[in-house]
């Protein structure tokens, strides 16, 4: 395939126009949301450029302390997938070179091995959009970025869609075009490292010097990595697929496949799950289920985060909801707490305590759950302003999940009607739909769910 041809891919935003540079020693590959060789558009973009100019690729990963809301536990996650992606690069013969902070710079690095061109990964969060846009401004070779991270090309979409109904239509229509498997072709050209250019172990703690938020620590029930994602992946289209329709609403049942926290920091793409699930012996309306969640309900999402740029405020709203708060703005609180108090799990509801707990315990909450807990923080807040901005400090701090499109979504559908309709009138949430502990107890075994948890917090005494 040709350059120009390759550039027209629509997964690929050529942020610098210029023609690689012919005199340039590699292609550098700037890894940043998709931490994986498997399954990545970015990767592999790259290793046809270097194939292509007759030139060597390398991966360039610099994980820094300073990502918003982001602390140990997080770090801690994606410093464990690193070996992962050092092995599974060199298998095909791509060079890898990790640094950290205060040596993370790519313009640095670029320097120092003299690229013909650069291509990174995106991501539609308002920082890192920045990062590659001053990476743009100067980096003396091309930048091309490439959406690696969903099935359909988020460009294609063109807007911010409204709701899975208005979404799933065009995902639809282009999923036979993007669903189909892509080969991990090698680069033909093996990358040497220079003696003299500095890379750091893949196996070493990288987190241990920096000054970053530790009070929220690693969590022993989660390895981050390609392999650990690909062996969960594995055990739940054998074991639990075919049951999703009915156990994914069951937080006390192990129902959900748990591949969030992979999704979102890369080390698993939504392809490889997307196969793997067309693959499995499960019945037909299990399958389409589940790919309802990872494709159209998780792509609506990134679609919103690119799209709408109040998406971590509550000023996403949308008219309908916005008319209504303001008609119940003076309601009555009969129950206000503070935000320490929701930290820490201490309200008068159970279900709710339990939800926070296993956020902060094991770093991820069960969505079902989730849902309740981020419309009872609304309850619970002197404002809508207030409590939205409490959901997404808690989702962010606590889960490996957070800071992630989905997540922005599902506390906007949850506080303010994102991706929903109006509901019937009610004080405080006005026509938000409402959530209480009676009618969400009914759906499943919600005393096991807050016994499971019970026990988790008396194994972490």
């Amino acid at each position: 395939m040709g350059i120009t041809k390759l550039s027209l891919n629509p997964r690929i935003t050529v942020r610098t126009s210029a023609a690689p540079d012919p005199e340039g020693k590699c292609v550098v590959y700037w890894m940043q949301r998709a931490q994986r060789a498997l399954d990545n558009p970015a990767l592999d973009t790259a290793v046809e450029l270097g194939n292509e100019l007759g030139k060597p690729v390398v991966a360039f990963l610099a994980p820094a302390p300073f990502c918003p809301h982001a602390n140990l536990r997080h770090y801690s996650f994606l410093a464990s997938g690193i070996p992962d992606i050092a092995e599974d690069l060199s298998r095909r013969n791509v060079g890898f070179v990790l640094r950290t902070y205060p040596d993370h710079s790519l313009i640095k690095f670029c320097e120092q091995v003299g690229p013909a061109i650069v291509i990174g990964d995106e991501n539609p969060l308002r920082e890192a959009e920045r990062w590659r846009v001053r990476a743009s401004q100067q980096l003396s070779v091309p930048l091309w970025t490439v959406d690696a991270d969903v099935v359909v090309p988020s460009r294609l979409l063109g807007k911010e869609h409204y709701a899975a109904r208005t979404i799933r239509p065009r995902l639809q229509e282009l999923l036979p075009q993007f669903l189909s498997p892509r080969r991990a072709v090698k680069a033909r050209i093996p990358w040497k490292k220079p003696r003299t250019l500095q890379s750091l172990s893949a196996h070493d703690d990288h987190t241990a010097r920096w000054s970053l938020e530790r009070s929220v620590s690693p969590v022993e029930n989660w390895q981050g990595g390609t392999k650990q994602a690909l062996r969960i992946l594995t055990e739940f289209v054998n074991r639990r697929l075919q049951d999703y329709p009915e156990d994914r609403n069951h937080p006390e049942l192990p129902g959900t496949s748990r591949l969030s926290p992979y999704l979102h920091f890369g080390h698993l793409g939504p392809l490889t799950i997307a196969h793997a699930v067309l693959a499995a012996s499960a019945p037909a309306a299990a399958k389409q289920a589940f790919l309802e969640q990872l494709i159209i309900r998780r792509e609506l999402s990134v679609n919103f985060v690119r799209y709408n740029s109040h998406y971590d405020s509550f000023v996403c709203l949308e008219p309908w909801a916005d008319r209504s708060f303001a008609q119940h703005s003076a309601d009555r609180r009969p129950i206000l707490y503070s935000e320490e108090q929701l930290e820490q799990a201490e309200t008068h509801d159970p279900l709710w305590n339990a939800a926070q707990k296993q956020m902060v315990l094991t770093g991820w909450m069960h969505n079902y759950v989730r849902m309740y807990w981020a419309k009872k923080i609304l309850e619970w807040s002197p404002s809508v302003a207030t409590g939205y901005q409490r959901a997404i400090w808690l989702n962010d701090r606590y889960e490996l999940d957070g800071r992630d499109p989905n997540g922005y979504a599902g506390i906007a559908w949850a506080i303010v009607g994102k991706h929903d309709r109006p509901w019937f009138e009610r004080p405080i949430f006005g026509q938000v739909r409402y959530m209480s502990y009676a009618s969400t107890s009914k759906k499943f075994d919600s005393h096991q769910y807050i016994e499971k948890v019970r026990q988790l917090e008396a194994s972490h005494v």
